[in-house]
């Protein structure tokens, strides 16, 4: 197996991507630094060679989109820094880093300079009170009558603590304290509609594109109420519902757009499920119906890694952590990749790929002490991925606020220098 440069691993990915819609790049962690750079270099070689006019990632719309007013000169905000201010649920350093805040400039500096700019948006539905703040102000400014009747409709939250966002709410109802509030903002998200092109004749193009991010809110704020209830009924029953909200959101988005984008989001997500064990316990995922709805036009790129560092919390909520990654379990694909050499790329006709081994996932948690139990789970990576690039070495994503968890974490005594 031969390592690959950066410059080889995006120039394999620009040739791969074709004709692709959607190309849809992973993580196996939310805190790897080289995962967050490798992927932020090959969008930076799809926007400018082969067209891509977005970054749709997994992150909250209203704060995705402050990020893209931005880049598209279209707010006060007077850095990259500011602009991903909104960005405080955690885990905040899920975007408020340093990987991130460099590609937010570029693409603002690219866009001075392109007839195309690239745009920044989220696909993610947990942000309920703040979606909902952001109708309540288009429509303050579109039109006072409608804001009127979409208090009284969002009013329905006002009796659960705006701080847990939709987790109090989605409790209650499920106990039965409370109504759920499904019809009220159903209702808020038809009248938008309906009144979609009333509304944008106002102001030609730009209200266009704000009118299209007030519907974006609106309905994150009905699948974030239906989320939130879900919740208490079962992990595949929530994790179902948000990620068919991330590909439908993402279609609309193409359809606003009119051209190909570029997906941010972890390989659990990315990653077809039918090819995990994810599809044996009735999830779906973003990846699957991407390939399912769009046959032939995505391609779908993960990450993997055998040791190093990562920026992950002990516990939801916990400070960011810099955590010693352990090597790949034996028998694992991680370890299978380390025995090949020190990185690679692969296709999915190559036979070897299609066993079915264990695979390391993680997420915004790491609990090395119990890590087969909590972040391994069976795939084939052949069927899994089109493309997947394994990186032997990696070292934490540095946050931009660095608190002393982080500071005191393990270093590394070496780190990567190819792919």
């Amino acid at each position: 197996m031969n390592t690959l440069t950066v410059d080889e691993a995006a120039e394999r990915v620009v040739r791969a991507a074709g004709e692709a819609r959607f190309v849809l790049i992973g993580e196996a962690s939310h805190g790897t630094h080289e995962f967050y750079a490798l992927r932020a270099e090959l969008t930076k070689r799809l926007i400018e060679e082969r067209g891509f006019v977005a970054v749709a990632a997994e992150a909250d719309w209203p704060d995705a989109y402050r990020v893209n007013c931005y880049v598209r000169r279209g707010s006060d905000d007077r850095d990259a820094d500011e602009a991903l201010t909104n960005f405080r649920r955690f885990p905040t350093w899920m975007w408020r880093n340093t990987v991130v805040l460099e590609f937010v400039e570029w693409l603002r500096r690219y866009n001075e300079r392109s007839a195309l700019p690239g745009s920044f948006y989220g696909l993610d539905l947990y942000s309920l009170h703040g979606s909902i703040g952001a109708v309540l102000r288009y429509l303050d400014d579109a039109d006072p009558d409608a804001a009127r009747r979409a208090r009284k409709r969002f009013g329905c939250f006002d009796r659960f603590r705006a701080d847990q966002d939709g987790q109090s709410y989605g409790y209650v109802t499920a106990l039965g304290q409370a109504e759920p509030c499904e019809d009220e903002v159903v209702a808020q998200l038809v009248e938008l509609r309906r009144r979609a092109a009333e509304l944008v004749s106002r102001d030609g193009h730009l209200a266009a594109d704000r009118h299209f991010a007030a519907e974006q809110n609106a309905r994150v704020v009905v699948n974030a109420e239906r989320y939130y209830r879900s919740m208490f009924r079962g992990r595949a029953s929530s994790w179902n519902l948000r990620d068919t909200h991330m590909a439908d959101t993402l279609d609309a988005l193409a359809d606003h757009l009119n051209g190909p984008i570029v997906v941010w989001a972890h390989n659990s997500h990315l990653g077809d499920a039918r090819a995990t064990e994810m599809g044996r316990w009735g999830e779906l995922n973003l990846g699957q119906l991407v390939r399912e709805r769009h046959p032939g036009r995505a391609l779908l790129i993960g990450f993997s890694t055998y040791e190093g560092t990562v920026t992950a919390a002990s516990d939801w909520g916990g400070p960011a952590e810099r955590k010693g990654v352990r090597p790949g379990l034996d028998g694992s694909w991680e370890a299978y990749f380390h025995q090949l050499g020190d990185g690679f790329g692969l296709a999915r006709d190559q036979p070897a790929l299609r066993e079915r081994r264990l695979q390391r996932a993680i997420g915004v948690i790491y609990r090395p002490e119990s890590e087969r139990q909590s972040h391994y789970f069976e795939a084939v990576p052949a069927e899994q991925f089109d493309l997947l690039i394994h990186l032997d070495q990696t070292r934490a994503l540095e946050p931009l606020e660095r608190e002393s968890l982080w500071e005191e974490g393990e270093v590394p005594e070496t780190y990567p220098s190819a792919l």
